[in-house]
């Protein structure tokens, strides 16, 4: 899908990414039901790093600037309830990402044993059901709205205001 407004674009290709990266997630969940994964295997080993990066760093950023320019721009417009809906999503999915994002890190560092795969698997599982249904709505009713009703002058200043926060 391609969006003209340019901050629709960007969000858009970020919730692909973070589509792409669920999925090798819950791929590595489904394929190690019976046993753990090796933290050690290149393919794991790059999937915990990803999911350190993407969910410390780029979710974050992306949570951060829907509620600090974005949402604020949808309630004077008189869309706010979409913002105040993704906000409470944002407030659920935030303790997950935390937590998914140390047991990755300790499992980069240490492995994998019961305990640890146990707490990753439940808390992977769980932001996965979360983080797929969000970026399903924002997809459904968030960037329509941006894409339908957002003026050149403020999209202009809104696309700015995040690429500098990359």
């Amino acid at each position: 899908m391609s969006f003209a407004n340019r901050v629709s674009q960007v969000l858009h290709d970020e919730h692909g990414a973070t589509v792409a990266l669920i999925e090798r997630l819950e791929q590595l969940i489904a394929r190690h039901r019976a046993g753990m994964p090796d933290a050690r295997d290149h393919g794991v080993a790059r999937l915990l790093e990803d999911l350190v990066v993407a969910l410390e760093n780029d979710l974050e950023r992306h949570f951060s600037f829907e509620e600090d320019h974005l949402f604020a721009y949808l309630d004077a417009t008189g869309d706010g309830k979409i913002g105040t809906h993704l906000t409470e999503d944002h407030v659920v999915m935030r303790p997950l990402a935390t937590t998914l994002t140390a047991l990755a890190r300790s499992a980069r560092a240490e492995g994998f044993d019961e305990t640890r795969w146990s707490e990753f698997r439940r808390a992977g599982q769980q932001l996965c059901e979360h983080l797929l249904a969000h970026v399903q709505k924002e997809e459904a009713a968030l960037l329509p709205v941006i894409e339908d009703g957002m003026d050149a002058e403020t999209e202009a200043r809104l696309y700015s205001e995040y690429l500098e926060q990359m």
